[in-house]
């Protein structure tokens, strides 16, 4: 038998081939979508979005735990948020 008779020679070589090859083709298309994207900030989404955001003051780790020490974490009730159509319904 030639080599270019043998299975893994017809089938095997092309199929890995085009599985490389695929792979790198789509690295490169994945990367023109970030390299053209419109880049934004996440201070800019917060602001179009119409939330403000209040300044953080530095916080340490002691300063929120005596914040939560005097909470009563152990007497709890929960509460449902309305659904979107709930909330159309009522306004």
């Amino acid at each position: 038998m030639t080599l270019m008779n043998r299975r893994s020679f017809k089938y095997g070589i092309p199929f890995l081939l085009a599985i490389v090859g695929g792979s790198f083709g789509l690295k490169e298309f994945a990367q023109l979508r970030y390299t053209f994207s419109k880049k934004s900030t996440v201070k800019e989404d917060i602001k179009r979005s119409g939330m403000e955001v209040k300044d953080q003051k530095e916080s340490s780790i002691e300063k929120q735990y005596e914040k939560l020490k005097d909470m009563d974490l152990d007497n709890w009730e929960q509460v449902r948020g309305p659904r979107p159509w709930e909330e159309k319904a009522s306004a």
